[in-house]
């Protein structure tokens, strides 16, 4: 491998691999990327061979000195990595739309990151994402881990806990927020600071400024708010953000419009149109696209995916830890004291300054007295969520669920829960088969997909 850098991509078959290429591509000078290996698994061979090609015809033409080799030996692929990206999905689309449909049955929330479906994904995906960091701690024991699969921050919790592997967890949401404001405002992204305070998918802007000057309030006068293709565009309640006084990430409109989005959700699944079954659509769109031999680039298309934005992310973390840049971005990471109301190993979603060892949250200036209560109930429920995916425990998965704000009978959520075990059988051995750690090894290497 020589002195370049090597950046392994578990689930190097996914629809947003172009955007990962594409950031390398721009950031090689200051990252300069020598070695880009895409892992799949044998399921994802077709979708490998045709994101790889693309891959391949982008790096061909930007004339740089990067390899790109695909591979489905994990082992191999993370061999003397630098950095490792996963992007996976373990159970693939099929198990998605489990998750967004059968809650519905249950007049409860169908969503693949938040509340029962959210569920779901971290017990299929922590365990994988845990016998990946055992080759790791084999084969490239002082990588960095950027984790960007779902449920990003209970998953980084996760190998936090569990795992002597640095891992950094990161979403595209705190990009997208800058993006909306430079829009907005006619203004570079350099110009604009913000706050974030929160856990993945559950954070709030608590400050707003441009030029040091606060934007933070005739943004809520306004009613401005950020969005994301993957969530449906309802309008807040333009009182309550006034009174809560930051502006709530998109994905808080499951907590504060709970009716109305499951009412969406409800409506959208009796006419075959739930997320799972658009992204399968776009999915495939996407995929005929990238075989097109004359394409050299990433197509427009992929802006529909709901992972704007993703290479930008992603790079930037890996340049800011090369560069030992100090560079403030936000992250999933330990909370330490940042956040007093929350134990010192949870993972929280805040600003940090990166350098070459790792990224350190910046203390937090204020955060809403409103959000306060949500955000230790949520991250009480992930705790539970994370011990039952590690331990196969059915009665710590219920207790997790009896924990979560939308949870609003146990009985139902008890029947729901086994309903969905059950489905979910053949990527949950650890429920199965007496416990912590059984087949978890086989489910792995046999069912762990692309996202």
């Amino acid at each position: 491998m020589g002195t370049g850098l090597k950046v392994a991509v578990i689930g190097g078959g996914s629809s947003y691999t172009p955007e990962l290429i594409e950031g390398f591509i721009r950031h090689y000078d200051s990252f300069p990327v020598k070695d880009i290996v895409l892992v799949d698994i044998p399921e994802g061979l077709h979708k490998l061979t045709v994101v790889g090609g693309l891959a391949k015809r982008m790096v061909e033409r930007s004339g740089l000195p990067i390899s790109i080799t695909l591979t489905l030996d994990r082992k191999e692929g993370l061999r003397d990595a630098h950095y490792v990206s996963t992007q996976i999905r373990v159970g693939l689309l099929e198990a998605r739309a489990w998750d967004e449909t059968i809650p519905l049955k249950y007049g409860m929330l169908g969503q693949e990151t938040t509340g029962a479906g959210g569920m779901m994904k971290a017990l299929r995906t922590i365990p994988v994402l845990l016998e990946i960091c055992k080759d790791m701690e084999m084969l490239c024991p002082d990588a960095w881990l950027l984790n960007f699969t779902n449920p990003s921050g209970m998953v980084t919790e996760a190998i936090m806990k569990h795992s002597s592997i640095r891992s950094i967890g990161l979403c595209n949401s705190p990009i997208a927020a800058y993006k909306w404001l430079s829009a907005l405002y006619q203004v570079p992204e350099e110009r604009i600071f913000c706050e974030f305070v929160g856990l993945n998918h559950l954070h709030w802007i608590s400050r707003i400024e441009i030029d040091g000057e606060s934007k933070l309030e005739e943004l809520l006068d306004t009613g401005g708010s950020y969005s994301a293709s993957n969530v449906p565009q309802l309008a807040w309640n333009e009182t309550l953000i006034r009174a809560i006084g930051a502006l709530p990430s998109y994905y808080l409109k499951y907590f504060y419009l709970h009716r109305e989005m499951l009412a969406e959700q409800q409506a959208a699944a009796a006419i075959g149109e739930t997320r799972a079954e658009m992204v399968k659509r776009l999915e495939d769109e996407l995929f005929e696209i990238y075989k097109r031999p004359e394409l050299v680039e990433k197509p427009k298309q992929l802006g529909q995916r709901g992972g704007a934005y993703y290479s930008e992310a992603a790079v930037n973390l890996m340049k800011a830890i090369h560069t030992d840049s100090g560079e403030v971005l936000t992250l999933n990471v330990m909370n330490g004291d940042t956040l007093d109301f929350l134990p010192e190993d949870a993972s929280i979603e805040v600003n940090c300054v990166v350098t070459k060892n790792g990224a350190v949250p910046v203390p937090i200036t204020r955060v809403p007295d409103a959000a306060v209560g949500l955000i230790q109930a949520v991250k009480t429920y992930e705790s539970l969520a994370i011990e039952a995916a590690v331990s196969g425990s059915r009665e710590k998965a219920l207790l997790a669920l009896s924990s979560h704000p939308l949870t609003d009978s146990v009985c139902i959520a008890e029947a729901m829960l086994n309903e969905m075990l059950e489905q979910n059988r053949t990527y949950l051995p650890q429920f199965f088969h007496g416990g912590k750690g059984s087949n978890v090894k086989n489910i792995n290497e046999r069912q762990t997909g692309h996202t």
